[in-house]
């Protein structure tokens, strides 16, 4: 823990008595209980449409450090979800302006930014001397590594995820009960479980689920109440119903079951299916497809976003057609992004397609940003397509970018 980590302070100051007023009159909390938030210790991973609700709540009600961990810069697409952010914060550091938010809601915090990747080599040191974990991230390789660096280390887990309309919540202690392995002892296939960024979430829904998180962080601190340990929380903002599952602990968990087997952290990546190796997915760059094309070549050029994805991004002068091109070379163009001869192929139905491909000539993968596509490039590999195989390299927001799109 750095040094900057506050002292233990036993007694409550008259204006932190004024300031949380409002729970102190609440028997589960009351000045023992104040005073448990005040020295607690919870770090965040992930300050977005999950971290943002479960940090402003945390602080407003007076934990004492929050450790905050991200790597990304504010961009005008998050302000939709993401409230601890501003416009004014464009382009910086989601830890800075984090920090900027929280201190002015609450100056009396101790705040320590980690602007970077938690990662297998740096999560057992960052999270070490924590009390609580936040699981405010928004893929599988994350949520498995802090699982797990959570279980090595006994401490509380707690888990949020949101995608289009519903969302969950759990507290994952594998010293009281089951962990993510133990409910998902295998992580979906690359491609099956689209992101946010793909599938869209509604704004107001990652702050119920935050607000939950920082519910149950609350209570654990506290001690109070019924956490969700071994109970998964669902809901469905459409319908407004909450639904609640059982959950327990797998006998046969790697991890925390009777006979573990996993004693350190791994390559999560990997694990996911999304660790590709250079080799496996060479890219290309926008500037060089360009080029490309400008010289008369015509590779085929396969879009993997959703047709909800392909509405997104739109660039000067293409078309809104999105129906699926079954001739890539004489067709006009059918991404609304005028990538000429782009044909529509959408995870993960695009495996079923594979006669579509012919072996003999290029192919280039497209998606959104360009993750998608190196899924979808090792997707292709382990269905044992041999053709030549390229990844567009930043997807359809890099080639939107580019200087010469704009002309």
């Amino acid at each position: 823990m750095p040094q900057s980590a506050p002292p233990f302070r036993s007694q409550l100051t008259a204006d932190e008595v004024r300031r949380y007023s409002r729970q102190l009159i609440l028997p589960e909390i009351g000045p023992v209980g104040q005073r448990k938030l005040r020295n607690a210790r919870v770090f965040i991973a992930g300050l977005g449409g999950l971290g943002s609700p479960l940090a402003l709540y945390l602080a407003a009600a007076g934990v004492g450090l929050l450790g905050l961990l991200d790597s990304d810069v504010v961009e005008e697409s998050n302000l939709q979800r993401q409230i601890l952010h501003k416009n004014a914060d464009l382009g910086r550091a989601k830890g800075e302006s984090a920090r900027a938010a929280l201190l002015e809601l609450n100056p009396r915090l101790d705040l320590l930014v980690f602007q970077e990747r938690l990662r297998s080599d740096n999560a057992l040191e960052l999270l070490r001397d924590f009390d609580v974990i936040a699981d405010c991230t928004d893929n599988f390789p994350a949520r498995y590594l802090l699982n797990d660096a959570c279980a090595l280390l006994g401490k509380p887990d707690v888990y949020g995820a949101v995608l289009g309309f519903a969302g969950q919540a759990s507290v994952f202690d594998a010293r009281r009960g089951g962990c993510l392995r133990c409910l998902h002892p295998k992580p979906p296939a690359p491609g099956e479980t689209p992101s946010c960024g793909e599938a869209g979430v509604l704004g107001a829904l990652p702050g119920i689920v935050g607000s939950i998180q920082a519910t149950e962080t609350i209570k654990l601190i506290l001690g109070a109440g019924r956490p969700l340990i071994d109970r998964l929380l669902t809901f469905d903002a459409l319908e407004m119903r909450f639904h609640e599952f059982r959950l327990g602990k797998d006998p046969a968990c790697p991890l925390c079951g009777e006979r573990p087997s996993l004693h350190d952290l791994a390559d999560y990546k990997a694990f996911c299916g999304l660790e590709a190796e250079p080799e496996d997915a060479p890219g290309i760059s926008p500037a060089e497809l360009r080029r490309r094309l400008a010289q008369g070549e015509r590779p085929q050029i396969i879009d993997v976003r959703s047709p909800q994805e392909l509405l997104l991004y739109t660039s000067p002068g293409a078309s809104p057609d999105t129906s699926p091109d079954t001739s890539p070379d004489t067709s006009p163009d059918t991404s609304p992004d005028a990538l000429p001869g782009a044909r529509s192929m959408p995870l993960p139905g695009l495996f079923q397609r594979l006669h579509e491909l012919n072996p003999e000539r290029e192919v280039i993968v497209v998606c959104a940003q360009g993750d998608k596509s190196a899924a979808a490039i090792l997707g292709l590999r382990q269905e044992g397509y041999a053709g030549p195989l390229l990844n567009l390299q930043g997807g359809i927001e890099a080639w939107i970018k580019d200087p010469a799109t704009q002309k």
